[in-house]
């Protein structure tokens, strides 16, 4: 199975950051997505609010340097969380993990006008064939690559 998921958007929020007790950072906060399209000749847009949780590293990371409004690339992976209500009513949502996030903001109060932040979480599980990210341009929207996949020692049979 395959769970990825790539947004791009502003946060709605700014970071809130808590520390496990082994003091393993979990930031949360939401993005705002938006796709813009034409219904009957009537130009629309519809906006899509996605909470966001980061662990460990990029928590802090994104603590530091994000504010409600930053514009982000977020890839991570869909979470369905699920739990009960003060009334005992079950409450679900999707939610996405953070796995690496790219700061698509000009940063001319922090750093040089222009310059794009980038922070890609440790991969904590088997080393897996890293990520290849792509910074447009300023003013440009970033392209993400999916990295070719593995070839196995499976061959197909020829005809004969």
């Amino acid at each position: 199975m395959f769970n990825k998921i790539i947004l791009v958007g502003n946060l709605t929020r700014d970071i809130e950051i808590r520390y496990s007790q082994s003091g393993v950072g979990i930031a949360k906060t939401a993005i705002a997505t938006s796709r813009k399209f034409t219904s009957n000749g009537e130009k629309k847009e519809e906006v899509c609010f996605v909470d966001i949780t980061f662990f460990g590293k990029s928590a802090e990371v994104a603590n530091q340097y994000l504010r409600k409004g930053s514009k982000i690339l977020v890839e991570g992976r869909l979470n369905f969380e699920q739990w009960a209500d003060q009334n005992g009513g079950k409450r679900s949502k999707h939610s996405v993990i953070a796995e690496s996030m790219q700061m698509l903001d000009s940063k001319s109060d922090n750093q040089q006008q222009g310059q794009q932040q980038q922070y890609q979480q440790p991969a904590q599980q088997a080393p897996q064939q890293p990520a290849q990210q792509y910074q447009a341009p300023h003013g440009q929207v970033p392209v993400y690559n999916e990295p070719a996949p593995q070839q196995s020692g499976y061959q197909q049979p020829q005809n004969r």
